[in-house]
């Protein structure tokens, strides 16, 4: 009973009420998969297939055509990996490939979190296509929902030891968060249940966390994993070519709604410095601060970023060292030069060799022109390496021996993967989300834009002398944020069909967000309002200035306030 001095606790949302009562994770998703009445699952049910890295989806470009027909939305299943840092296997990639073709759109897509998504899977597949990826040693619980999702890791393969020393430490932390609940087993492998047993969460409670939680592992000088964007981030140390150890950060987070200001996007904050052996102690540790502490009220107010936020950083610290029972260290300097990646040929410590290869909005398909899914086949078919997707879509053939690169480029030629060579700065480090026609939360196209854009982009930039001009574009269908476009230069986000609002003003090393430019405008004020500047930066540009810190110091862009509210920050010339 409450009382004036003990008032009710706020009520929990929706999405809490559906996790307490789901028996860890289970709901009625077996029943859900049995129905044959339907393409899709019970609504309770959409939910915690999240968590076992599923999204239902319908195609919206059918929708209304469908309805129509008094047919029910042509209701699919994306499938999303857990990859730790991206790695994988030449047979896991041949498995993908086939599970493409056979269950899926034909597709694969490399995301921003360096895993693979396929798409359009229908319900009555869902469980075999799963359990052919089990097969391969590659699964998918927890690459969505409110726990840690696939941990990000420097893309480097292997160019020292060092490098493939952090990458041991992602995969580690990636287990050690992993839920233990065995409904993913039982529902998708048939595993067995065990009779009696009480199921126990340590670190996630029955619960789970309020929204969801990433983490991420950069090697300066390359911050191409966008370290500050996530909840949780650790920055290796390297000194006298050992690992030392890591600094800490914690806060960051992409997501917001349009207009409403309590939402934004916020880097995170630098708390300290732990040793390797503290890693997963710490992140532990943070992440049941967030349990005990994230709103569990109003989603949009979930992630640890409005925690610490609402209650201050060194409140945070606090809470964080009391409960590892020891204090951070300070953090120590490092350095990071940009946040892309490198294309081409890179050569290991080991003396083997790596090609990082463009691949457009992440999207490995085949098209006139452009047979990238069956060229990739078959690199793998011969690739003795692995295959490392990076944290910008894009894929690096690593661990190529010096008599296979030959072979390696003639295939690259035969199916037009080369295309690295001529693109430009642009359009290799531009990113997409997948938007429209599948994401029920796009209000804006992104990925099927994304290339229309940047040919007319280009076009203005090579009026202006700034073909090889290094700039960061990021596109996403809604304000959530999944490509990261509060980070980039120039960024676009959806507001209605065919409208965006344009942010400026991002580092090229991911340190500093964009700020609103213009709120809600077309393709043709994109272009007028971004060809003036361009002109400007052609003419006034200092040295190597990068086109984000040139806004900023010739005050087209105001200087960065902390925790930029988007949603009602416009700036204009």
């Amino acid at each position: 009973m409450s009382t004036p001095e003990t008032p009710s606790p706020a009520p929990l949302s929706a999405v809490e009420i559906i996790k307490s009562k789901s028996r860890h994770l289970r709901g009625s998703l077996v029943e859900s998969l049995a129905d044959p009445v339907t393409g899709a699952i019970a609504d309770d049910d959409t939910q915690l297939i999240k968590f076992h890295g599923s999204y239902q989806q319908d195609d919206r470009d059918i929708r209304e055509e469908r309805r129509a027909q008094k047919l029910e939305p042509a209701y699919s299943f994306m499938i999303r990996t857990r990859l730790p840092g991206g790695v994988c296997t030449p047979q896991q990639w041949l498995a993908l490939d086939a599970i493409a073709r056979t269950y899926a759109n034909g597709t694969l897509r490399l995301t921003t979190r360096q895993a693979f998504q396929v798409h359009g899977v229908i319900k009555r597949h869902l469980k075999t296509t799963i359990a052919a990826m089990n097969a391969r040693l590659i699964d998918t619980i927890a690459a969505c929902g409110d726990v840690n999702r696939n941990v990000l890791a420097n893309a480097n393969p292997v160019e020292t030891q060092l490098h493939a020393e952090v990458y041991d430490w992602a995969v580690k932390l990636s287990e050690h968060l992993l839920p233990k609940t065995r409904a993913y087993h039982e529902i998708w492998l048939d595993g067995e249940k065990v009779a009696g047993s009480i199921e126990v969460e340590p670190i996630y409670g029955d619960t789970y966390l309020p929204r969801k939680f990433k983490a991420a592992i950069a090697v300066p000088p390359y911050n191409d994993v966008d370290v500050y964007a996530h909840d949780l981030g650790f920055i290796a140390i390297i000194e006298n070519g050992a690992l030392s150890g890591f600094n800490v950060t914690v806060g960051g987070g992409m997501g917001a709604t349009h207009g409403d200001a309590a939402t934004f996007p916020r880097l995170a904050d630098l708390i300290g410095f732990i040793s390797p052996e503290q890693l997963l102690h710490v992140a532990e540790t943070v992440v049941k601060v967030q349990r005990d502490f994230g709103d569990r009220t109003l989603r949009k107010h979930a992630r640890l970023k409005y925690t610490i936020e609402d209650r201050g950083i060194e409140w945070f610290r606090s809470e964080l060292e009391q409960r590892l029972g020891f204090a951070l260290a300070p953090a120590r300097d490092f350095e990071f030069v940009h946040s892309g990646d490198r294309f081409g040929w890179v050569q290991g410590h080991d003396g083997r060799w790596h090609l990082t290869l463009r691949i457009e909005a992440g999207r490995i398909a085949d098209k006139p022109g452009q047979a990238w899914l069956t060229g990739l086949n078959a690199i793998a078919q011969i690739h003795h390496g692995d295959f490392r997707l990076t944290a910008n879509q894009n894929l690096i053939i690593a661990g190529i021996a010096e008599n296979e690169r030959n072979n390696i480029e003639a295939l690259l030629a035969e199916h037009g993967l080369d295309g690295y060579r001529q693109a430009t700065p642009l359009r290799l480090n531009a990113l997409a989300c997948v938007a429209l026609p599948t994401c029920a939360l796009a209000m804006a196209e992104a990925e099927r834009y994304l290339p229309e854009l940047v040919t007319k982009l280009e076009a203005q930039l090579d009026t202006h002398g700034l073909r090889e001009a290094d700039i960061r574009l990021r596109i996403t269908g809604c304000p959530n944020g999944c490509a990261r476009p509060y980070l980039a230069e120039i960024g676009l986000v959806g507001k209605a069909p065919g409208r965006y609002n344009l942010m400026l003003g991002a580092d090229a090393r991911g340190q500093r967000l964009n700020q609103m430019y213009r709120e809600n405008i077309d393709e043709n004020e994109i272009l007028n309002v971004l060809d003036p500047l361009f002109a400007r930066y052609a003419g006034e540009r200092e040295n190597v200035e990068g086109f984000g810190d040139f806004l900023l110091r010739a005050g087209v862009i105001a200087a960065p306030r902390p925790a930029l509210r988007i949603a009602v920050e416009i700036t204009t010339t």
